[in-house]
């Protein structure tokens, strides 16, 4: 199978990538090595290798939510469901009724109005839960969890409800673990070592894509290669050294924010768990590049305009997918009244593509450096490879920053606040400061 390509020449010549060279390779033997900040959290680096033993186990336990349920629900939030849900997105039908079972979430807000409407929509359904919570006290999670468990229960009974929900949890801790061993569900181990925005290639992320159907061993097949390729200290054919140095060497030219291009609509969430693993990773002590997104050509009738003229503080990685799965033709029409005739007779993603490269020529015209990653296809093994592309640049870009890639200290400040506001035991000095300090601003 042909791999993904990662290009750099549109954004940055060949003798300032290699001037980069040394910082790369020291960062990547900070990474492989163990010897960096955070290095408690790189049971990533052979997780492609290492799940391997626990395929089979996903795959029966897979098979089984599918034969019995038409809907599986899986609640979780962050790494929790981004990775699965990115997968799935990119690779079920774009029309969620096409699907069997159908894949929904939870536990990824707190909007009551769509916690109702879920719940509506389960009413008389043969449906499951795969819970995702390393603590199983996660707001959001467990919030959702905590509802469709008993109307679960309410609808099935317990002994249907107990074949019915999966938890993927610690080894030994925590509330979620507590209960499945109380409750007698089927679980799986969110290892230590293994960080949530790194985690789509452990159950977390392979259970509910089995459970949509696609090949998790293909899936394993694209990261495992591409892991040994980025995880290599061979800078001249590593593809995460290259995107490591090449952002890199742009945010220190004053680009400050990177926008994900994706010319696939499939691609959406995709982004969305590549925002995460970057915003999460880097953005410390006031450091890091901002990581943004668009759908082309959705976006470009909206965020179109500033690309082309706005501030020169951005540039864009593009993800563009060579071969799609289907095949469209335009056709003639007689009276040609939309004026498209000169379309006739070429595929949608001939048009597609050409709208990509002009794009990508207008917008370095304007002074938007451009990188970019070729993916052959859309597919199972072509996915793996990118996200281990993405995680493996991650880390080095990282440490290149001179942060800690794996820690996440800043995400803790909301939640100090929002506990105090609910007045949940133990926060009551917290909840005396906050309430002092609204009444001064009133």
């Amino acid at each position: 199978m042909k791999d993904i390509q990662f290009t750099y020449s549109y954004a940055l010549d060949n003798n300032a990538l290699h001037s980069y060279k040394e910082e790369t390779l020291s960062a990547l033997r900070t990474l492989t090595e163990g010897t960096g900040a955070g290095n408690d959290f790189l049971g990533w680096l052979s997780l492609p290798k290492d799940i391997r033993s626990q395929v089979s186990t996903i795959q029966q336990t897979a098979d089984r939510l599918r034969r019995q349920c038409d809907m599986i629900v899986c609640v979780g939030i962050g790494g929790s469901y981004l990775g699965a849900k990115a997968v799935i997105d990119a690779l079920q039908s774009s029309f969620a009724y096409c699907n069997k079972p159908q894949i929904v979430y939870a536990g990824n807000s707190i909007g009551e109005d769509y916690l109702y409407e879920l719940q509506t929509l389960l009413r008389d359904r043969n449906f499951g839960i795969i819970c995702i919570s390393k603590s199983g006290t996660t707001t959001e999670p467990a919030l959702a969890f905590r509802l469709l468990k008993q109307q679960l229960e309410e609808q099935a009974g317990k002994e249907v409800a107990r074949e019915r929900i999966v938890c993927i949890t610690d080894a030994k801790k925590g509330a979620l673990r507590t209960l499945a061993t109380q409750e007698g569900y089927d679980t799986f181990v969110i290892e230590d070592n293994i960080g949530g925005r790194f985690s789509v290639l452990s159950p977390v992320g392979l259970l509910p894509i089995a459970c949509a159907g696609l090949d998790i061993n293909a899936l394993l097949d694209g990261a495992e290669k591409m892991m040994a390729c980025c995880t290599a200290a061979d800078f001249e054919h590593n593809p995460a050294l290259h995107y490591a140095a090449s952002r890199n060497h742009l945010y220190r030219q004053g680009k400050k924010i990177e926008l994900l291009v994706n010319y696939h609509p499939k691609l959406h969430y995709v982004s969305e768990w590549w925002k995460q693993l970057y915003g999460e990773s880097e953005g410390k002590q006031n450091k890091g590049i901002f990581p943004a997104s668009v759908d082309f050509t959705t976006d470009l009738h909206s965020m179109g305009q500033y690309v082309q003229e706005g501030e020169r503080h951005l540039f864009e990685t593009v993800i563009s997918v060579e071969q799609p799965e289907h095949k469209v033709v335009v056709p003639t029409d007689d009276a040609n009244l939309d004026g498209l005739n000169f379309l006739a007779g070429k595929r949608v993603d001939e048009v597609n593509k050409m709208a990509e490269l002009g794009t990508r020529l207008a917008h370095m015209d304007g002074g938007v450096p451009n990188l970019l990653i070729q993916m052959p296809a859309l597919n199972e093994y072509a996915l793996g490879q990118l996200i281990a592309f993405f995680e493996v640049a991650c880390g080095v870009s990282g440490y290149m920053l001179g942060v800690n890639p794996f820690n996440q200290p800043g995400v803790e400040a909301y939640k100090k606040n929002m506990f105090a506001l609910l007045r949940k035991p133990g926060y009551e000095e917290a909840t005396a400061a906050i309430e002092k300090r609204i009444s001064q601003q009133r």
